[in-house]
């Protein structure tokens, strides 16, 4: 052994820091809503911090608590369900697969991939054409 008896540190998992596939929907909703960190905590109540939610979205927080993603889900206006899935709280069943979508859309055959693609690019068009704030 070297370093006077002592172990070797481990290399952190290269996949803290790194979105996960809950952190990266939740920054896609966010981005898609137009909300800064800050503005989702004011939205929840402060139930929600601003540093929190950049933690979940940047993946260094795995498992967020049921409370956390209710909050969220009211916020993104997304079904509670499909947040809780997406924690690995609840198992995806076929049958409520239709009713848990998280976007409005009218095609019934998009798979999760071609959704979250979706999602995705109406942030990007979002940010190219924000709406006018109302005065």
């Amino acid at each position: 052994m070297r370093n006077n008896g002592k172990r070797p540190r481990r290399k952190r998992s290269a996949f803290v820091g790194r979105p996960n596939e809950l952190g990266a929907l939740l920054a896609d909703l966010r981005t898609a809503k137009g909300l800064s960190l800050r503005e989702v905590e004011e939205a929840t109540g402060q139930a929600v911090s601003n540093a929190y939610l950049s933690q979940l979205e940047n993946g260094r927080i795995q498992k967020p608590s049921p409370n956390v993603l209710h909050s969220l889900a009211g916020v993104y206006a997304v079904p509670y369900e499909a947040l809780m899935e997406k924690a690995g709280y609840l198992l995806r069943s076929e049958e409520g697969r239709q009713r848990s979508r998280l976007a409005a859309f009218a095609i019934d055959d998009l798979t999760a991939e071609e959704e979250e693609e979706l999602l995705k690019y109406l942030a990007f068009l979002r940010s190219r054409n924000p709406t006018p704030s109302p005065s």
